[in-house]
C-alpha cells in the first residue's frame, strides 16, 4: 500500500483511481463494506483503489475538547486499510489551511489535477471545504463537467446490523459500556489497541506484578476499566494477560495509560511494538487505600482472567475440530 502525505507527495503515477473520502475510524463493517464495493469498481475499470483521509480528523481540530476517543489511530487504521487491500492512502493534514480551502478549489486541486480519480464513493450527506459548503451534488456536478477527465460519483448505500446502522459512534458506546461481544461484532473482528512498551514507574514489580506499559497517543481512551486480554508481538500465539486501562488513581496517576500484565512470562520489552486484543471486561477502575489492598484484587482479577481466557481457547480449539 503506498502512503500519500500530502498533495506535495504526489507522484505522476498516483493519477487514475477509484476513491473514497472520510475518517474511517475503527474499520467498522460498514467501512470494509464501502471497500469493497469500491475495490469492485477499480477492478472493472482497471484502476487502483485510495482512500483519502484526514489528520488530525476534522472534529479533532474545530472542537478539540468535544471530540469522541479515537478508535484507531493513524498507524492502526493504515494496517487495517492495507488488510483490506487498499493499494493508495493519502493523508491530508487537517487544519487551517485545508479548513478555508474553498468546495471547487478542493475538487480541482485533490480529485481532478491530483489524483485524477474516475470514479467516487461517498455520502449523499458529506460536506467539504470552506464552511462544509462542499456537497453531493457539486461533486457530481464538477465531475461531470471535467468530461473524459472527470469521475462518476456514487452513494454509499448505509450498511446496518438487524435494524440498526453500524457506525463508528456504535462501536464507541459498545466499547465504553464493556460489551465487547457487541464491538467484535460491529467491527468485524476484536477490538484491539496497539503501543510502544516504555518505561513506567516500576511500581507493579514491587508488588509481584510487573507490567509493560504503553503509550496511547491518544487524547481520550475509548476503554476504561480491567480486562481479560490477548497481547500479539511476541511471536508465535498471542499471550494471555490482565491489564488496566486508565489514569490509575491509587498511585494519583495523571493521563490515560494502558498498562499490562503478561502471564508467566519474564522478558525485556521496552521498545517493543505490541497489539492488546480486550476480551472480556472484568471490572471498572477503582482507587484502594493501599497497595497491598490493590495487590489482593490485582491477583483476584489476574485469577478471573486466566479462567476465562484458558476456557475460551479450549471452546476455540473444541470448535477447530469439530470442523475437521
Amino acid at each position: 500500500m503506498r502512503l500519500i502525505r500530502g498533495l506535495h507527495n504526489l507522484r505522476p503515477g498516483d493519477r487514475g483511481c477509484v476513491a473514497t473520502i472520510g475518517n474511517f475510524d475503527g474499520v467498522h463493517l460498514g467501512h470494509r463494506a464501502v471497500f469493497r464495493r469500491l475495490l469492485a469498481r477499480g477492478r472493472a475499470l482497471g484502476l487502483p483503489a485510495a482512500v483519502i483521509t484526514f489528520e488530525p480528523q476534522p472534529m479533532e481540530f474545530f472542537a478539540p475538547d468535544r471530540t469522541p476517543a479515537r478508535l484507531t489511530r493513524l498507524r492502526e487504521k493504515l494496517k487495517a486499510l492495507a488488510d483490506c487491500g487498499i493499494a493508495r492512502v493519502m493523508v491530508l493534514e487537517f487544519g487551517p489551511r485545508l479548513a478555508a480551502v474553498a468546495p471547487p478549489d478542493f475538487v480541482r486541486r485533490l480529485l481532478l489535477e491530483g489524483l485524477g480519480v474516475r470514479y467516487l464513493l461517498v455520502g449523499d450527506d458529506f460536506r467539504f471545504g470552506q464552511g462544509r459548503g462542499g456537497d453531493y451534488a457539486l461533486l457530481r456536478s464538477m465531475g461531470a463537467a471535467a468530461g473524459a477527465a472527470g469521475f462518476e460519483v456514487e452513494d454509499q448505500h448505509t450498511i446496518t446490523q438487524g435494524d440498526e446502522r453500524i457506525s463508528s459512534t456504535r462501536v464507541r458506546e459498545a466499547l465504553a459500556r464493556g460489551d465487547l461481544d457487541q464491538a467484535r461484532r460491529l467491527l468485524g473482528r476484536p477490538y484491539r489497541m496497539q503501543g510502544r512498551v516504555g518505561h513506567g514507574d516500576r511500581r507493579g514489580r514491587t508488588i509481584g506484578f510487573p507490567t509493560a506499559n504503553l503509550d496511547l497517543h491518544r487524547r481520550v481512551s475509548p476503554l476504561l476499566g480491567v480486562f481479560a486480554v490477548r497481547v500479539h508481538g511476541l511471536g508465535g500465539a498471542p499471550h494471555p494477560g490482565v491489564a488496566n486501562i486508565g489514569t490509575r488513581p491509587t498511585v494519583g496517576g495523571q493521563g490515560c495509560r494502558l498498562e499490562v500484565h503478561l502471564f508467566d512470562f519474564d522478558q525485556d520489552l521496552y521498545g517493543r511494538h505490541l497489539e492488546v486484543e480486550f476480551s472480556l471486561k472484568l471490572r471498572d477502575e477503582q482507587r484502594f487505600d493501599s497497595f497491598e489492598t490493590l495487590r489482593r484484587q490485582i491477583a483476584l482479577d489476574a485469577t478471573a482472567a486466566r479462567a476465562f481466557l484458558a476456557r475460551t481457547d479450549a471452546d476455540a480449539t473444541d470448535n477447530w475440530r469439530s470442523t475437521l
